[in-house]
């Protein structure tokens, strides 16, 4: 018999009531145009000036169990190995405390903001999430060629994973973590910014490729994700493999 509360499958359910309007979603708070990697709240910071150009250290509080697994002291040690042309005009580096929410949505190691706001001021930023030890690291057992590479990146650092059926599953600890953001990440979005520059930034009124600089952004900003990955993969393998060559990391 045709029974009319049950049209919808998910009255009297837990899902009762969850529709287009209360998707699980990174909220911005009603007044402000910044985005949600732009919002620090509690924090330190530090300027330190390597190979003659100024950097910010902006440094978020962490919420328990949450630490930042690389230090000042670390991050600007490995700066100065990177070419100081490829700086630019990159000045924040921001390790920062995401929210529950954002781990769930957007878990990142790391990311590059080509223009990001900090009392008042607008420069290219690099962000470092901190670490949350009662978090797990899981990679699904499907993985495309890109994913099967980066799952090799990451046993490399040292995250030990667990086989079980869907999953590889690693508990996170502070060392292999710090590799991955300190050797990997850090450069990586050293990258993705030398790619910007080179594309934007560099070219000469004698390069076939030379235009209007506003077309050459959007330009780069329509290239794939894959492309903008590769590069950044191939200039962080090349420092990486380059300063284990001269044995100048790990560091101690």
């Amino acid at each position: 018999m045709f029974n009319p509360t049950r049209r919808n499958r998910n009255i009297g359910t837990e899902n009762q009531g969850f529709g287009q309007d209360n998707k699980f979603k990174i909220s911005t708070p009603y007044g402000t145009l910044k985005s949600f990697y732009e919002r620090i709240e509690k924090y330190q910071t530090e300027i330190r000036i390597i190979n003659e150009h100024e950097f910010l250290f902006i440094i978020e509080e962490t919420r328990e169990n949450c630490f930042h697994s690389c230090s000042v002291n670390d991050l600007a040690k490995m700066i100065q190995y990177i070419p100081t042309e490829d700086y630019g005009e990159l000045k924040f580096i921001v390790l920062r405390q995401p929210k529950r929410k954002e781990e769930i949505i957007s878990p990142v190691w790391g990311r590059l903001v080509y223009s990001f706001e900090f009392e008042n001021e607008y420069f290219p930023a690099i962000i470092l999430d901190s670490i949350d030890l009662n978090k797990k690291l899981v990679r699904s057992k499907k993985q495309t060629i890109e994913d099967q590479k980066e799952f090799a990146r990451l046993k490399e650092d040292g995250h030990f994973f667990i086989e079980n059926k869907r999953n590889f599953v690693s508990e996170l600890h502070l060392e292999p973590s710090r590799n991955t953001q300190l050797y990997r990440t850090l450069p990586h979005e050293f990258g993705h910014y030398v790619h910007y520059l080179e594309v934007v930034e560099r070219p000469g009124k004698d390069d076939e490729n030379y235009n209007a600089k506003e077309n050459r952004d959007d330009y780069y900003m329509s290239l794939s994700k894959v492309e903008k990955e590769k590069f950044a993969h191939h200039y962080a393998e090349h420092l990486k493999q380059k300063l284990k060559h001269d044995k100048i990391i790990p560091f101690n």
